[in-house]
């Protein structure tokens, strides 16, 4: 008898159970279908809005046959027709922008591209608005692209290209990429006493040399929690003034040629220069061209190449900002950012890239790819435009030896807070 009762509160006991997982789940699934429910209502409040005939898209000069045929895979699956236009970037799609945005004269454009080094100013002047799109598609790309196009936690564009410097290499005079810059060192005082430049960096410009600075410990302005502090200054903290000092004895020991881009790309073609540092665009078309992530620091840290990423951005002008959204999206989408790879040679910021054929078989790309993992972003904030002018003076001073690196970063620094 006590066998019988022990089995039926055995059995009660795991019947309570189930019954209670069973509310549980049943209850975490009503909440999820919920959630799901409110998510769906949230879209359809949103594309509620009413569809447009027609939306207006800049594009930079030069890379409209890249956008052709995702304009019209577009038009095609949504029915809206989609105008573009080519102008040159940096500065007469600014100016037009502002010109023709506040006008509202119909020739103002709902989506525009920009370097992200822009967005900060851009969005102060109340030129372009928010995107707001879900997580998901936030998570197709890699972080710092996406940082890139943030201002005040708040994204203002989704990217659509990414670039930093290589080491790019001549494989008649390098059998192949050195692994660290000491290495490269050597190999550049072995081939002076053959006449030939062994490297080229242009490091007496900021650009280039905060690489050397940002992986000895040097930082532009401290990012707390995401955010960046221009009160907080580390170009002339130890690791900046250490991979100034670095720079510095490249020059003393007169391994970097003089001379400006077109000169050096000839050195280069000519066979009379190894190695530079670059995007490569223009030189590495060659056969005998060799392309790896830069080489490694001293320090055993990689080089920290500036990242620049354009990005596409809804106009704070456009009546649709849905459907400007929703184009936005797509075509940053996956599939259209290879498209866009094939047609213009772009690296596209997907996390979905690495995992492509065409990505793995391109020299270029692969080494772009990798060296993309350790470049940080260009700050986006106003307060960068103050930097360029003193530290460029800075490293011009140090790599002609008119001034030691400490002295130099901190003149520099001293300049910048007080233009700030």
């Amino acid at each position: 008898m006590k066998v019988k009762k022990l089995i039926f509160h055995l059995f009660m006991s795991i019947l309570l159970i189930v019954s209670v997982s069973a509310c549980g789940s049943s209850s975490d699934l009503e909440n999820k279908n919920k959630a799901v429910k409110e998510d769906k209502k949230k879209e359809d409040e949103a594309s509620n809005e009413a569809k447009p005939e027609k939306l207006i898209i800049w594009e930079e000069e030069g890379k409209a046959e890249a956008l052709k045929p995702v304009i019209e895979a577009f038009e095609k699956e949504y029915g809206i027709k989609v105008e573009h236009e080519e102008l040159e970037m940096a500065t007469e799609m600014y100016e037009r922008l502002r010109r023709d945005g506040p006008i509202g004269n119909g020739k103002a454009p709902d989506v525009v591209t920009f370097s992200h080094e822009k967005v900060g100013q851009i969005v102060k002047e109340g030129l372009i608005q928010e995107v707001k799109v879900k997580d998901e598609v936030l998570n197709t790309f890699i972080e710092p692209s996406i940082r890139g196009e943030m201002f005040q936690d708040k994204v203002f564009g989704l990217p659509k290209s990414v670039t930093t410097s290589v080491f790019i290499y001549n494989k008649k005079l390098m059998a192949k990429a050195p692994e660290t810059m000491n290495d490269l060192y050597k190999m550049t005082k072995e081939l002076r006493k053959r006449n030939v430049h062994g490297y080229y960096a242009k490091w007496n410009d900021f650009h280039d040399s905060y690489g050397v600075m940002a992986g000895m410990g040097g930082y532009i302005f401290k990012d707390k929690n995401g955010k960046l502090d221009p009160s907080d200054i580390g170009l002339n903290n130890k690791g900046s003034i250490k991979g100034a000092a670095y720079i510095q004895k490249w020059y003393g020991a007169g391994l970097i040629p003089k001379g400006g881009k077109a000169g050096i790309e000839k050195l280069f073609l000519q066979g009379k220069l190894a190695s530079i540092m670059s995007d490569g665009n223009s030189v590495t078309e060659r056969k005998d061209t060799g392309i790896a992530p830069m080489p490694e620091l001293p320090n055993g840290q990689p080089m920290k190449t500036f990242m620049e990423i354009k990005g596409w951005h809804v106009t704070a002008f456009t009546k649709h900002p849905y459907w400007s959204t929703k184009l936005v999206e797509y075509l940053t989408n996956d599939d259209n950012a290879m498209k866009r790879f094939d047609l213009t040679g772009e690296i596209p910021p997907n996390k979905s890239i690495k995992h492509n054929a065409a990505i793995k078989e391109n020299e270029r790309a692969q080494a772009l790819s990798i060296q993309l993992q350790y470049a940080e972003p260009v700050p986006n904030i106003p307060e960068m435009n103050k930097v360029w002018g003193p530290m460029n003076s800075a490293m011009d001073e140090m790599t002609t030896q008119k001034a030691k690196p400490k002295r130099a970063l901190d003149k520099a620094v001293k300049k910048i807070k007080k233009e700030r």
